[in-house]
């Protein structure tokens, strides 16, 4: 197998196909004009500099471009960096779809969509049930494709799908084990509270924010999407029902500061709240640690308040589960 970004050692020399997932012009402090890229293959990303870019290195080196990509890997303020000594963009007989060099769920899409799908049948309340297939039916292609953010957490092709399972999974475990909660308001709450990402970003490569995502947000353009698709059904805007619903995906980021317009108010919705902070931290920590050796630790996790996490000897793989000796 090829040796991938995430393979090669600090001081090592390579050459190879990436991805520009990111690529932003920059002025040095010497005034000279430069590119801040993040290069990406399927193992993972790192970013690097294209110093004294010239405005035809500034036209073709853009998000969503594969280059043949000769560097050497370094570290700068404890975070790894690539020096690049040559680079140019990949021609018509090379490597050049930027699709296989972008990170996938760990799900297919028959798998996610069965996953969804049953799970909509446990949603027995009738109009929570009639607006989760109307928006699901809607935003179907981009809900599967999609990364669930621009970087930090579920940021690959499919993630907005795969994190909402994960959501669902944990989701049902807390009703397993405590009465009292609303299943249909909860389940349906999961399955909406991040499909506004399909309107927010746009798409699994080079994924950027929108004109809508960066002036509305996807929160506001979910519950948006919501009253639509109740109007459009015949739902009282002002049943209690619909406004649990919305509730659920206003208050999900759980504070005011992180975008939320309100606080969670009704059990389901501080549920969801912490289930989804839950599944983006683990995710975050897990993805920051996957590559370093056990007694290391992390990079700074940008998400996580810049903290580094560490990753203890004879720490478990991630892809394998303890055996119950092991748990003993």
């Amino acid at each position: 197998m090829a040796k991938q970004l995430m393979d090669i050692k600090l001081d090592e020399e390579f050459e190879m196909y990436v991805l520009l997932k990111d690529a932003s012009k920059r002025v040095a402090k010497n005034g000279k004009p430069f590119l801040s890229l993040v290069f990406q293959d399927q193992s993972g990303q790192i970013s690097g500099k294209y110093w004294d870019a010239s405005p035809t290195d500034v036209e073709q080196f853009v998000s969503g471009k594969v280059v043949l990509l000769k560097g050497k890997r370094e570290n700068y303020m404890n975070s790894p960096q690539i020096k690049i000594l040559a680079m140019r963009l990949a021609n018509q007989s090379e490597p050049h779809d930027p699709v296989n060099f972008v990170k996938r769920a760990g799900m297919s899409r028959d798998q996610m969509e069965e996953y969804i799908d049953q799970t909509i049948f446990e949603i027995t309340n009738a109009i929570y049930n009639r607006i989760v297939r109307s928006l699901i039916s809607k935003h179907a292609n981009a809900f599967y494709t999609f990364p669930a953010a621009k970087s930090n957490h579920h940021d690959f092709a499919g993630g907005l799908a795969f994190h909402t399972i994960s959501i669902l999974k944990l989701a049902h475990s807390i009703v397993n084990q405590y009465e009292g909660i609303n299943a249909p308001l909860l389940y349906a709450g999961a399955i909406l509270h991040d499909l506004g990402k399909t309107i927010e970003l746009s798409g699994p490569i080079a994924t950027e924010y929108t004109l809508a995502g960066n002036l509305l947000g996807h929160l506001s353009i979910m519950d948006a999407e919501i009253v639509e698709a109740a109007d459009k059904l015949g739902i009282d805007p002002k049943s209690q029902d619909l406004i649990l619903l919305r509730h659920m995906i206003l208050s999900h980021h759980g504070l005011l500061e992180y975008g939320s317009p309100e606080r969670p108010k009704i059990l389901e919705a501080e549920i969801l709240h912490h289930l989804d902070e839950l599944d983006a931290t683990i995710m975050m920590i897990q993805s920051a640690t996957k590559n370093i050796e056990p007694g290391q630790f992390s990079d700074r996790v940008f998400g996580l308040d810049n903290r580094r996490f560490y990753k203890p000897e004879n720490s478990i793989d991630p892809k394998q589960k303890p055996t119950q000796g092991e748990l003993l």
